[in-house]
């Protein structure tokens, strides 16, 4: 349980530590950085394309897998092999889009610090989906 615990508040910390670096370039951008936000050279990606798709299959993943566990905790097989199918194939779609939305930026991982920040914070996170997507996928065939 303490290990459980101590799991997930390292991983809050670390998704704080990179909301606490673009908050923290972005509010008090440097002279290294050009004195603007964001750095010269880069533009930020449309929020009500890729992003906003991205936002929603989560969405849809997280009450897909919530009708998988409230199936499953009512003796319902077939609804809970449904809802984790579901699950699976929107955390493959969203990583399959974020892949897309890294080929389309306009920049790289070592451009600057928006482009660190924003290729680290987002892959990690989209490692984190594939890892769930992968346990869940052990489930299902269980």
């Amino acid at each position: 349980r303490w290990g459980n615990n101590l799991f997930i508040t390292s991983e809050v910390f670390f998704f704080l530590a990179f909301f606490w670096a673009y908050f923290h370039s972005s509010l008090a951008p440097t002279f290294e950085l050009g004195s603007c936000w964001p750095p010269v050279g880069v533009d930020f990606l449309n929020p009500f394309s890729v992003p906003l798709l991205n936002t929603a299959v989560l969405l849809a993943s997280g009450v897909s897998v919530t009708w998988a566990h409230h199936a499953l905790m009512e003796n319902d097989r077939s609804g809970g092999v449904v809802g984790l199918i579901v699950t699976v194939c929107l955390g493959v779609y969203f990583s399959v889009l974020q892949a897309g939305e890294y080929y389309d930026a306009s920049f790289g991982l070592s451009d600057s610090v928006f482009g660190s920040v924003f290729f680290v914070a987002t892959g990690f996170h989209g490692l984190h989906v594939l890892i769930g997507s992968t346990f869940l996928l052990v489930c299902l065939f269980r």
